[in-house]
């Protein structure tokens, strides 16, 4: 298949690049900087801009995967990051699917990412697709995205949301945040402990992110984690057993939000996600278990 993504030099895309080259698809990576992977580039793996003609690419495209958007860690969420976070996320959806719509021949699937923020915090409800969105900013940006990328299926393209929830693997995401503290023994559990983090190993994300490739009765919002959640004091056990390490230096909530007010969101609220689509559609996870996905990892 020829297939195009956006995001893809990013934590998850970089992944996702390797598991489709090796089955053998023909890649066309829409990034910011095109020229910084020139050496990259092969018969299989081409490198745009953003500024290229993407309805002529989309022209000879099969699929494409929507992976962009400003990094939501790291910094305080003022109102000119948000400002970021949502375009970033909402224009380059827009962009895209305004070259499906000028496209001659229109690519067959569209998979746009959105993640479990769309949820809202919930405690300990189990969600499952059907459940009702949250109404903080996360929600919305989530929303907005969503409701985006579903307007390519107004002229025929097949759209389907991944909903993606906390990424686990080495150097990045919420685990590149937390293994450092632990390697210098004052690890432990963020915020209060009892929330619930709905996880997915990269490996296994980056399947779920092709399995609408080829399962053509895919279709909708999908929740993307392990069917095993846990909360956070369990997380924080695992990792510090796997690791050899203790757990008992909690960060409390109220730090959290002194330093980086909304943006603790993320990892304080409590989002205790089901992949029942994913399921139904037998998906087989490698890793079902946090505390084999930690021991591959760490």
């Amino acid at each position: 298949m020829n297939i195009l993504i956006t995001g893809g030099t990013g934590f998850i895309g970089e992944e996702l690049r390797t598991m489709l080259l090796k089955q053998g698809h023909n890649l066309v990576i829409v990034s910011r900087s095109p020229k910084k992977y020139e050496d990259e580039a092969a018969k299989n793996q081409r490198f745009i801009g953003w500024d290229d003609d993407l309805a002529t690419e989309m022209n000879e495209i099969d699929g494409v995967i929507n992976l962009a958007g400003e990094n939501l860690f790291g910094q305080r969420w003022t109102d000119e990051v948000k400002t970021r976070i949502m375009d970033s996320r909402v224009r380059s959806t827009q962009q895209l699917v305004d070259a499906m719509r000028e496209a001659d021949q229109k690519p067959d699937v569209f998979i746009s990412a959105s993640a479990s923020g769309i949820y809202g915090n919930r405690g300990d409800d189990i969600l499952d697709e059907e459940e009702a969105h949250g109404s903080d900013f996360l929600a919305d940006v989530c929303e907005a995205w969503e409701a985006e990328s579903q307007k390519a299926a107004g002229f025929g393209v097949r759209v389907v949301n991944p909903r993606i929830g906390i990424v686990l693997e080495k150097g990045g995401g919420a685990l590149g945040k937390m293994v450092p503290p632990f390697q210098f023994l004052v690890g432990g559990p963020v915020g209060s402990g009892e929330q619930y983090m709905s996880w997915i190993h990269r490996t296994d994300l980056c399947k779920a992110l092709t399995f609408p490739l080829v399962n053509e009765e895919f279709t909708g919002a999908y929740n993307v984690c392990s069917p095993n959640p846990v909360t956070m004091n369990e997380f924080a056990e695992t990792l510090g057993n796997v690791m050899n390490r203790p757990s008992i230096f909690r960060v409390p909530k109220f730090a959290l939000d002194i330093v980086l007010g909304e943006a603790a969101k993320p990892v304080t609220d409590s989002i205790r996600m089901q992949p029942k689509k994913l399921q139904v559609a037998d998906f087989e996870f490698h890793f079902e278990y946090l505390e084999e996905a930690l021991a591959d990892i760490v």
